[in-house]
């Protein structure tokens, strides 16, 4: 009984999903290692490529381990490309980093790209964080979709995919 309920409960949450524009399920943590946390993609207020603009902006990735983890050579990138390589950084563990499209003076939780363009694109894109070794350790995308019916995301919120 309880699978033919489930066989029955599948099918419309699925479509659910479809209908509202979200595809949504949680980083795996079981295995740890750094995942893409939150992306920001739509910085507040106008996009004027202010240093504040550009700065809110960022991608936030998590070590989801037991042990810190050194991020040298690994690189985040977007759909189109654009790369940011990660120099002698390490993140701690259970700890969050955010990567910054604009310029500023890197911390322990905070890194910036210094650039003078924004990268994540607001209408949909992909965030994908690949390790030195050319394996991938996280991949975001979203979507920004509205319609009758279908509610947008606030501002820099994201409808997304994790794995």
């Amino acid at each position: 009984m309880r699978t033919t309920r489930l066989r029955a409960v599948l099918p419309a949450l699925a479509g659910a999903a479809l209908v509202t524009g979200t595809l949504l399920s949680t980083p795996a943590q079981a295995a740890g290692g750094v995942k893409i946390y939150h992306v920001w993609y739509d910085s507040p207020g106008t996009d004027n490529r202010s240093t504040k603009s550009l700065n809110g902006e960022w991608v936030q990735i998590k070590n989801t381990g037991g042990s810190a983890i050194s991020l040298k050579g690994w690189v985040l990138k977007d759909a189109s490309n654009h790369k940011y390589v990660f120099k002698n950084v390490t993140i701690g563990a259970g700890k969050y980093m955010k990567i910054h499209t604009g310029t500023g003076k890197d911390t322990t939780a905070d890194k910036y790209q210094g650039r003078r363009a924004y990268v994540w694109n607001n209408d949909k894109d992909t965030a994908t964080l690949t390790k030195a070794s050319g394996a991938k350790a996280s991949v975001c995308s979203w979507t920004k979709r509205a319609g009758p019916g279908v509610s947008k995301p606030m501002p820099g919120m994201s409808w997304r995919r994790w794995s």
